[in-house]
């Protein structure tokens, strides 16, 4: 907040928030902390100028936990407001920054958009925007968004240098494009507002610097922290396979990865037994209070047992590779049931 002059989501909108429904958890653990403009979507959105939410996926790899919790609070959204959604699928992005080829970019993008899909947003409602296949209506926006974007403003924002390929330096104008695009197929000003993890935000300051002198209005941020990865460090990562939890993984896989976690136990059951653990930096504890327990007082007692050492470190495991199993098993049904809507998903406009 103080690097990029984002607003802390403060006791005021949190009050606000509530009106319209109860408060998702990630709210009230301040996983969901910072913003911009949210008070003006509200205000938007009373006066009857419903906004779209716009967010994203950038297909390199597998969908894994940390992919889901951002966009189970769009949902949350989705249900409070009853708006529409557009869902954009970088596959260019991670071709243009990775060693991927764009084949395995598109590949990825459709695995990826089944576990989006799985977690029950309104078919009606939502749209999915693969960006090679949706380039006739994303381009001639992503072209006046480069107009305004100098070299010297991305250099200074992303760190491009001269080795940097120049489909890299164009790419932020294509993740600007659904930003606006709602705006495009109405005719128009329609509000956005963009749930996204805080390393993305990056990309939408400079969209937002662009938006008034295109004629659009500011897209609206609301900013969540990244999920933790078992294995203790700030952000699950796709490339380190044993800390990280695949939608696609199977009850002995998940139970094996949470086994292997990093806890705040003590070396030996006597010891934790008399001087207990430390909540505040296990990973195990840390999944429940991301995801995957959604009561705070069960959730506090959790923290009471660990650090009175009334619980011990594999129990917590235990416990929560249950939890994980229980989600996986419902949400790869659903994933599977996926394929049969994915095509009705594909972007083709709102009736706005």
């Amino acid at each position: 907040m103080q690097k990029f002059g984002t607003s802390p989501i403060d006791d005021a909108l949190m009050e606000r928030l509530s009106t319209y429904g109860e408060l998702h958890p990630m709210l009230k653990r301040g996983i969901f902390y910072t913003h911009r403009d949210v008070k003006w979507i509200l205000d938007e959105y009373d006066k009857g100028n419903k906004f779209t939410i716009y967010t994203g996926r950038g297909p390199s790899g597998n969908t894994h936990l940390g992919h889901l919790m951002p966009w189970l609070f769009n949902k949350w959204m989705q249900d409070t407001f009853g708006v529409n959604m557009i869902f954009q699928m970088t596959n260019d992005e991670k071709f243009l920054f990775k060693d991927l080829t764009l084949e395995d970019t598109t590949s990825m993008a459709y695995q990826n958009a089944l576990d989006f899909i799985a977690l029950g947003f309104d078919p009606k409602k939502t749209k999915i925007i693969v960006n090679t296949k949706n380039i006739e209506k994303l381009y001639p926006i992503a072209l006046s968004v480069a107009k305004k974007i100098t070299f010297s403003t991305a250099k200074a924002v992303f760190g491009f240098d001269n080795s940097t390929n120049i489909g890299s330096i164009f790419f932020t104008a294509m993740q600007s494009a659904p930003a606006f695009l709602p705006s495009v197929d109405a005719g128009k000003q329609v509000p956005v507002v963009i749930p996204c993890g805080i390393d993305q935000d990056p990309h939408f300051r400079v969209c937002r610097d662009v938006a008034p002198g295109l004629g659009f209005p500011k897209p609206s941020l609301i900013c969540c922290k990244m999920m933790p990865g078992l294995s203790g460090g700030d952000k699950m990562s796709s490339s380190d396979e044993n800390a990280t939890i695949y939608t696609t993984d199977t009850p002995k896989q998940v139970k094996k990865k949470v086994g292997r976690a990093f806890t705040g136990g003590c070396v030996s059951v006597e010891e934790q037994r008399e001087k207990g653990g430390n909540p505040e930096v296990c990973a195990v504890f840390k999944y429940n209070y991301f995801m995957f327990e959604h009561s705070d007082d069960e959730l506090n007692e959790i923290a009471r047992k660990c650090r009175n050492g009334e619980i011990l470190c594999g129990e917590c495991k235990q416990c929560l590779t249950q939890k994980i199993n229980v989600f996986l098993e419902e949400h790869q049904d659903k994933r599977e049931k996926a394929k049969d809507v994915i095509a009705d998903m594909a972007y083709d406009g709102f009736e706005w």
